[in-house]
């Protein structure tokens, strides 16, 4: 297809770029992955037909050891320019339903991945450590659907909500009574002080050379006096007001955060930013969980719920069970049935765990899914780990399943000496 006409800001931005390009290209790294892995793509963005996307440039820049900061206004700008092209909507929808596809996919990749190297026989084979190859590289295919499904997101809403582009940068949002801030966790990430008042995430300056760390959530403890505003009531997790609050003011700070994160292409960051939430009081995780989808950061609490299935036992148990208090029965369902790939020694800690806390409903799911998932003889080794506890569990399980699921679970249970007669 002949491009017949090229709007302005992207030429500014291809010239641009077919300078980092030949920089990138001396440098190696990046450059050569992208372009083993997508030469056409890669050629059609430096011809200016397509935008490459904003973590593929801030990869680059990492490479040859420049700030992203001074690119990312010119990467706004001719996003916008790219997106106003007749068909720019559709385009963009169409693209990050596709971005949704592929996070699915390496999610579900992961998890096979994860199983494998759980259950690998010679966990220092050639073998293994390929298969930790392909789950790092994987994760970052994770991680960058992610970003690019926000960003996709992100320009979308944008897009539709704008109106007609105005004479300048200079011309003049009259100028309005006050400057009051755009309401929702969106746009959480704007300063006071923002002259512009603008929600254009893109157009976040980067940090200063001497490599400024972001504000929020990751840097508890000097995230008080910057806090963003809270993203909204009645969405925290139970507890009294003032755990509430601090559970979505934790919640507005880590997606401030993130929104600087993926607005400087600091994917990899961003990434940790969500796993150290982990680590934080499980029942801030619901109020965050609102606060990252009412920001169009859906993907990225998928993500952190693959992660938080591989914590150990007793925190995945607290993790669900604050996700159930807090009305959250299907993410703690899914959270749940993407732990079943952990040895039954751990499932059998996370079941007692669920149990202890008073989530028996959780516990009958995660079993259930297991009995679904894996084979009765597994089935007989997680029952044998506790046997009051787990086996009338367990034949629960089976029953609500199907008569041949219950038979076949009391053969293996007979089988492995677990059950008598």
């Amino acid at each position: 297809m002949t491009v017949t006409h090229i709007p302005s800001e992207m030429a500014e931005f291809t010239h641009w770029l077919g300078g980092l390009a030949a920089r990138a290209e001396r440098a190696g790294g990046w450059w050569a992955v992208f372009a083993e892995r997508d030469p056409d793509g890669l050629g059609a963005c430096l011809e200016g037909a397509e935008l490459l996307p904003w973590d593929v440039v801030a990869s680059l820049l990492q490479d040859v050891g420049e700030d992203p900061g001074p690119a990312r206004g010119l990467y706004a700008a001719a996003a916008g320019a790219h997106d106003r092209r007749p068909g720019g909507a559709e385009a963009l929808a169409a693209r990050r339903a596709l971005m949704e596809e592929e996070h699915r996919h390496a999610g579900t990749r992961i998890r096979e991945l994860d199983l494998l190297l759980l259950t690998h026989p010679e966990p220092d084979s050639a073998q293994a450590a390929r298969l930790a190859h392909d789950l790092a590289w994987t994760r970052d295919d994770l991680a960058r659907a992610a970003a690019r499904i926000a960003d996709l997101a992100d320009r979308l809403d944008r897009l539709r909500a704008a109106p007609a582009p105005a004479a300048g940068p200079d011309a003049s949002p009259p100028p309005a009574p006050e400057r009051r801030r755009p309401r929702g966790a969106r746009y959480a990430w704007a300063a006071d002080d923002d002259a512009t008042g603008g929600p254009a995430p893109a157009a976040v300056p980067g940090p200063p050379a001497g490599g400024a760390e972001p504000r929020g959530a990751r840097f508890r403890g000097r995230a008080a006096d910057r806090t963003a505003a809270p993203a909204g009531p009645g969405e925290a997790a139970p507890g009294d007001g003032e755990a509430a609050e601090a559970a979505e003011r934790a919640a507005a700070n880590a997606v401030y955060a993130l929104q600087r994160l993926r607005a400087q292409g600091r994917t990899g960051e961003a990434h940790v930013l969500l796993c150290e939430a982990l680590g934080g009081p499980p029942a801030r995780l619901p109020a965050l969980a609102a606060a990252l989808h009412r920001a169009g950061f859906g993907a990225d609490w998928a993500t952190l719920l693959w992660e938080a299935a591989s914590l150990p036992p007793a925190r995945l148990a607290a993790v669900a069970g604050a996700l159930a208090d807090a009305g959250r029965p299907d993410d703690c369902e899914q959270l749940l049935r993407q732990g079943l790939a952990r040895p039954v020694e751990e499932l059998a800690g996370a079941v007692a765990a669920l149990v202890a806390e008073g989530h028996d409903r959780e516990a009958q799911a995660l079993l259930t899914a297991f009995i679904r998932v894996r084979t009765p003889e597994e089935a007989a080794r997680l029952a044998a780990v506790h046997p009051a506890l787990l086996v009338p569990r367990l034949g629960v399980a089976a029953r609500s399943l199907s008569a041949a699921d219950d038979r076949a679970l009391r053969h293996a249970l007979r089988v492995g000496g677990v059950l008598g007669g």
